[in-house]
């Protein structure tokens, strides 16, 4: 083999290894760089009380950021009945969700989130899978929380989520 010849492989399998390095960098910092976050208060459509309608609200709040993140949702309805005195005030909790967030996957306008949560009240369990789905926003950003076997379809009326 001839010193040019060496000389060229040896070129180009150091552009080809650069190339391979700068690709797994740019793919690991586009990783990291990737967020979503969010917290507020949203409305419940539909309510859990079918067929008699309760309105159910929920405080939420969760982050992910560098491949980890975390979720808490508490879920609150009013002790009084519907018409009655008080009945607009959300003061039974009726679920708690914290856990921790394992995946992300951001698509368009709308994340889906993943993980492992402990639930109490309705659906209670430890080690329960759950599924958040969210679009940026304030309010009139939506939220679907799938725990438990159950689904809760959300609108936010206080509150902002980030991309």
């Amino acid at each position: 083999m001839t010193k040019r010849v060496r000389k060229a492989a040896i070129l180009t399998l150091v552009l080809v290894t650069a190339a391979l390095a700068w690709a797994v960098l740019a793919q690991a910092s586009d990783e990291r760089g990737q967020q979503v976050r969010g917290g507020g208060t949203s409305i419940v459509a539909g309510g859990m009380g079918a067929p008699t309608f309760t309105p159910i609200i929920t405080k939420f709040a969760f982050s992910w950021r560098d491949g980890q993140g975390h979720f808490e949702c508490l879920a609150l309805a009013p002790s009084a009945p519907a018409g009655s005195a008080g009945s607009g005030n959300f003061d039974t909790n009726i679920m708690y969700v914290t856990g921790t967030i394992t995946s992300a996957q951001i698509q368009g306008h709308a994340a889906t989130l993943k993980g492992s949560a402990t639930v109490t009240g309705a659906g209670a369990g430890s080690n329960r899978a759950f599924t958040f789905t969210v679009t940026p926003g304030g309010p009139g950003a939506t939220l679907v929380l799938e725990v438990s076997g159950l689904t809760f379809n959300e609108t936010v009326l206080e509150g902002e989520i980030t991309l």
